[in-house]
Parts: structure tokens; sequence; C-alpha cells
């Protein structure tokens, strides 16, 4: 009955790496981490359902910010150890920073290496936090 569940090499804590992408355009918007029972109830509810190692607890995603993931589809990649949930991100913000996504900062090398942030807040950041 599990054996979808089953297939997939959860790490010695029991959890894998989850890529969130928007279904439209490709973008990454974050990675978070799920065990056995969040990708379970990702899948039953049809939004993400993420697992907080740093509160050892469920987070649904928009449970705070109303910015919730509806999942389009769910991958796994080649060797079963991360999953890729193509989403479509309600409110259009994925980052507990306000930003659209969380990969917002882009190392420029030119007269050395330092990171740059690329994108501006879309919402007050502090005002929830999601993950």
């Amino acid at each position: 009955m599990n054996e979808w569940l089953d297939s997939v090499a959860w790490n010695a804590d029991g959890l894998c790496p989850a890529i969130a992408q928007d279904a439209a355009s490709g973008e990454v918007l974050m990675l978070a981490w799920m065990n056995r029972e969040s990708l379970r109830r990702t899948v039953e509810s049809g939004e993400a359902v993420y697992w907080s190692r740093s509160r050892a607890s469920f987070w649904r995603k928009g449970d705070t910010s109303g910015h919730v993931q509806k999942v389009v589809e769910v991958r796994m990649d080649c060797d079963a150890d991360a999953v890729l949930l193509r989403v479509e991100s309600v409110g259009g913000i994925a980052c507990h920073t306000g930003r659209r996504r969380c990969f917002f900062q882009k190392l420029e090398t030119d007269g050395g290496a330092r990171w740059v942030v690329t994108e501006s807040v879309l919402e007050e950041p502090g005002k929830f936090r999601d993950g």
C-alpha cells in the first residue's frame, strides 16, 4: 500500500530533500525537507507539507503566510534520494524573507567573489515564518 513511499531512499534521519519548482516557469523556488509522513500528507492534500528540522515538526507551506504551494506533480530523482514538487505558488512568495524564491543571492566573481542580492522583497520579511 505504501510501496511508493518505500521507494524513496530516506537518509539516516528519515528525510529527503524536496525541491519546490514553479510548475509554469520551471523556476526553482526553494529547498526543504520531507519525511515519509510529510510526503504522504502532501500527496493526500495536494498542498506542500514539509518537515522542519529545527522545530522537529510538520509545516504546511502557507499556514502562517497564506502563500500555499498547490502541488501539480511529484517527481523523484534517478537515485531516489530527492523529491521534486512542481507547484503553483499561491501569492507568488516562497521565501520567508518575503521574496518570490529562496535563491535570491548570486555569486559574483568579477573583482573578488561576493554574494549579491538579485531580487527585491515583495512582502515585509519577518511577518510570517512558514519554514
